[in-house]
């Protein structure tokens, strides 16, 4: 073998290790995009309301007025099927069998209702959100942290970009 042919077989070897590299990386791009899983980043707790316009009398009117709203930013959707949504004191909702459309948002409320693509419920006879100081907590079906939303006193700087979206006044947004 000449060593023209030596090196000629080096680059056509080098090229199509090249190649194989480029379409390997393609495909765990594509495969990640694809799987959920890496859109956890793209949901968020976009806003709380724990302290429902008017009196705060249990009535189901009262207690839908107090909600959670969940907002996936990404464009594909995400499974929340097993996620949870929990207070300080303990309280949670496990999400059950909800998959939440790419950029959309899902408002969770505290007492009864029909469940919608837009609003899901609690079945709760009693607050579950502190007007005054509290915590929501969002984690996947296996645990793990997706964000944290404080407010009042006690503020828990957990929240995934560490900003704080809340005020005591009930309707917590960012500011």
């Amino acid at each position: 073998m000449s060593v023209s042919t030596s090196a000629t077989a080096r680059r056509m070897v080098a090229a199509a290790l090249a190649a194989g590299a480029l379409v390997g990386s393609a495909s765990v791009s594509a495969s990640a995009a694809a799987d959920p899983r890496f859109d956890h980043s793209r949901i968020s707790i976009s806003r709380v309301q724990s302290d429902a316009p008017g009196f705060n009398d249990r009535s189901p009117r009262s207690l839908n007025a107090e909600w959670v709203e969940i907002t996936n930013s990404s464009r594909r959707g995400v499974n929340l099927d097993g996620w949870t949504l929990s207070d300080r004191d303990g309280n949670r909702y496990t999400f059950n069998h909800y998959r939440l459309a790419g950029r959309s948002t899902v408002r969770i409320h505290t007492g009864f209702g029909r469940d919608t693509r837009s609003d899901l419920f609690q079945d709760r006879r009693n607050e579950v959100w502190d007007n005054r100081s509290d915590s929501a907590t969002l984690r996947t079906e296996r645990g793990r942290f997706v964000d944290n939303v404080s407010w009042g006193r006690h503020h828990d700087r957990h929240h995934g970009r560490d900003d704080h979206r809340g005020d005591h006044r009930g309707d917590h947004r960012g500011h």
